[in-house]
């Protein structure tokens, strides 16, 4: 497939990508359950292959919970957990209310790893495999997941509200969230890209079609068509308007024609310094996909709980 990358050129650039790594985050490791939960990957793999074939979508919806839990003091599942009468978590934060999904799709694969594995697993790891495996189901490349997290102890519903990047964001502070976290241009430009699948609500892309200038106007008059001036929020439209459910570089052309649909999308394209990079993954899928993949690892390794830290829990909304 086109928007396949080769095995050996994705085998290089992560290979780079995990010398790379920070001292921190060398304690993850590729084998980490290779004795302790065997068949992990497999049980992961399966959950989701059953979640995708009653809903394609899910593939989205599981890719955005692993973006959000670890734009959030890092990749540990705190996204999961409910609220608690000591702390207010990040499920109903802005971000995440209304819109974020999937959360029964991780109970049931941790239901069945915990058969297989008890205590042993993270939700944190089960997440990020869980993330790879909907990426890859719909078409997109695999990586290298790094295994060994824990799960935090605790959630923050104004840090989820305050460090996940925002739809309504200019280039500028797109550049600075993701420095933030340790992530460059070029990560921003081709995370972004897990666009190409999925769905946004109304509410996240109104102000987008009724006000911006650099929109393509039958677009604007297509889009405004199910998400009035006032009303309809939840209304959904596809981020891809060419194969929302199949991933690959159509989110790029479709900014390269002004047909992004959030602000933050077109952002991206919008004579700014990622534009050249733009126009590279709109003509070139396997670029895309090798960069798309190389991201993913560096975001998977942002802040880690590792060692003593955390916890595993038996039940991902809930503390042990």
């Amino acid at each position: 497939m086109a928007s396949i990358m080769s095995t050996v050129t994705l085998s290089s650039i992560l290979l780079i990508v995990l010398l790379s790594s920070s001292a921190a985050n060398a304690q993850l490791s590729a084998n980490f359950y290779a004795n302790s939960c065997p068949n992990l990957q497999t049980i992961v793999r399966n959950g989701m292959i059953q979640a995708v074939n009653r809903e394609r979508r899910i593939g989205a919806s599981i890719l955005r919970l692993f973006f959000h839990d670890c734009f959030v003091n890092g990749c540990d599942a705190s996204i999961l957990l409910d609220d608690t009468a000591t702390f207010t978590g990040e499920k109903n934060a802005a971000p995440n209310r209304n819109s974020a999904r999937g959360y029964e799709v991780i109970d049931t694969i941790k239901s069945n790893v915990e058969a297989a594995c008890n205590a042993t697993v993270s939700c944190a790891d089960i997440l990020a495999l869980a993330a790879r495996s909907g990426v890859v189901l719909i078409g997109g490349p695999s990586w290298q997941v790094l295994l060994g997290r824990r799960d935090a102890r605790t959630a923050s519903q104004s840090a989820a509200n305050s460090q996940i990047p925002s739809p309504f964001a200019n280039l500028p502070a797109l550049i600075s969230s993701f420095a933030a976290k340790g992530l460059n241009a070029r990560d921003l430009t081709a995370l972004s890209g897990g666009h190409t699948i999925g769905f946004a609500r109304c509410t996240t892309f109104r102000s987008r079609i009724y006000n911006d200038t650099n929109i393509d106007t039958n677009f604007a008059a297509t889009r405004r068509a199910n998400c009035p001036a006032s009303g309809g929020d939840n209304n959904l439209a596809p981020l891809d308007t060419l194969t929302p459910g199949r991933f690959g570089n159509n989110y790029y052309r479709d900014l390269v024609a002004q047909r992004g649909l959030l602000h933050s999308d077109q952002e991206l394209f919008n004579g700014g310094s990622t534009d050249a990079l733009v126009r590279t993954y709109s003509n070139n899928p396997t670029t895309f996909s090798a960069d798309f993949a190389a991201a993913m690892v560096r975001m998977g390794n942002i802040s880690p709980l590792t060692g003593t830290g955390g916890e595993i829990r038996r039940n991902c909304r809930v503390l042990n």
